[in-house]
């Protein structure tokens, strides 16, 4: 039986970089960094990394019910936010009967930690009379997912895919193969993620896994340079309406690229590191091809996972070298990493970076990693170093790889009836 095509219809990002998707766009052609000082929360000396990429000029009360921002933590108001913003640019009128069947699929990979912190903190001062009837349902993951639907009256299953920094990546995969299997004909998937806290700093700084420019953020963060120390943590959400193409077809919508790709692979290996030479992130590229019916040479533009860690931009090079080959060699294949000015967004990334694919495909510009001064000769790719650039693109692929050994690839293409 032939499958359904899943086309994209929708799209809203909410970033270190802007409120909004053109927003974010321009700013990340114009090669700005989110980054800056850590405001969220008073970063003492104690902290060995007091920066952060966070969304600035954010109201909640924009997108949320005054009254209902109580039941919430920082990472579901952007998913609510991303999601409106989605949808508004999809024109989606559904009828009673169609919202049975529309599912939510939201990928987080941390959850609330800011409420966990606080009410850590209130139950040993206060005791446990103090604690919030709210508190759970404020932090869980799956509550993005729950709440967007609530707001909208979706129906359909509601997921939230938790694995690491692949956690949205696994929700817009996993939403079109909802679509494919003629199981639901919309569905609402992205990822969201605000984990710029005490405990999540002094954590991801524990694993010496953040950069420690503490004297220039901007700089911070440089996938691919030999200078690199580390990621920039980045907060925020990405929504990405998808429909069956018949669907999308018969009520006359805007179609602003096709999902013709996707595939996940777990390394088994180790909770923190990858594979050796990457061999399962290989195999994710591999199935996504294969799921798209494409060769390596159809591939235009790579948005690549680049966190801007010492091993961790090596290997993935490496992974990509190995699956591209003379078309990575000749440079033929562009590759950024937009985290150079977002930061590592973790649950959310793989969401927000879908929806860059998406703005590419649209604009038929690549926008750059920024900071890349002295390219590693271990990562001997056509890197867009700096300054967008345009070009005709036709196939788009973007990598999510997270803690855990857990890979996703997807490949966003052109829509081409």
């Amino acid at each position: 039986m032939q499958r359904e095509r899943v086309v994209v219809t929708g799209v809203g990002l909410v970033t270190p970089n802007g409120v909004g998707t053109s927003a974010t766009w321009d700013s990340l052609v114009r090669g700005e960094s989110g980054a800056g000082p850590i405001t969220l929360f008073e970063a003492t000396e104690d902290f060995t990394t007091r920066f952060a990429a966070e969304v600035k000029g954010f109201d909640p009360t924009s997108y949320v019910e005054k009254r209902k921002l109580k039941e919430m933590c920082r990472f579901i108001p952007f998913s609510l936010a991303a999601t409106s913003m989605a949808l508004e640019q999809a024109q989606l009128e559904l009828t009673e009967e169609e919202r049975q069947d529309v599912g939510v699929y939201i990928g987080v990979g941390l959850g609330g930690l800011e409420n966990l912190e606080r009410i850590s903190v209130l139950l040993r001062e206060k005791g446990p009379g103090r604690v919030s009837p709210y508190f759970i349902p404020s932090l869980i993951a799956n509550m993005a997912a729950g709440q967007v639907a609530i707001a909208h009256g979706f129906h359909g299953p509601s997921l939230c895919t938790t694995s690491a920094c692949s956690s949205s990546a696994h929700a817009i995969g996993e939403a079109a193969r909802l679509i494919q299997r003629g199981d639901a004909q919309v569905a609402v998937a992205g990822g969201a993620e605000a984990t710029i806290t005490p405990i999540g700093i002094a954590g991801f700084s524990a694993m010496f896994a953040l950069s420690r420019r503490n004297d220039a953020p901007e700089r911070a963060s440089r996938p691919f340079d030999r200078g690199r120390d580390g990621f920039l943590c980045g907060e925020g959400a990405g929504t990405l309406v998808l429909e069956s193409l018949t669907r999308a077809q018969r009520r006359g919508a805007t179609i602003l690229a096709e999902v013709t790709g996707y595939a996940a692979t777990t390394d088994a290996y180790h909770i923190t590191k990858p594979s050796p030479d990457h061999a399962h992130a290989q195999r994710a590229m591999q199935g996504a091809l294969r799921d798209a019916r494409l060769s390596p040479t159809d591939v235009d533009y790579i948005n690549a996972h680049g966190t801007s860690t010492p091993s961790g931009d090596t290997e993935e090079a490496r992974a990509i070298l190995s699956v591209f080959g003379a078309h990575a060699l000749d440079k033929k294949l562009w590759v950024s990493s937009t985290k150079s000015m977002m930061g590592h967004l973790l649950g959310a990334a793989g969401a927000v970076e879908a929806g860059l694919c998406v703005q590419a495909l649209r604009t038929q510009l690549v926008p750059p990693t920024i900071n890349l001064d002295d390219q590693d000769p271990e990562c001997p790719l056509e890197l867009v170093a700096n300054t967008a650039r345009e070009r005709a693109l036709t196939h788009t692929l973007t990598n999510s790889f997270g803690f855990g050994g857990t890979n996703v690839a997807l490949v966003l293409s052109r829509f081409q009836g």
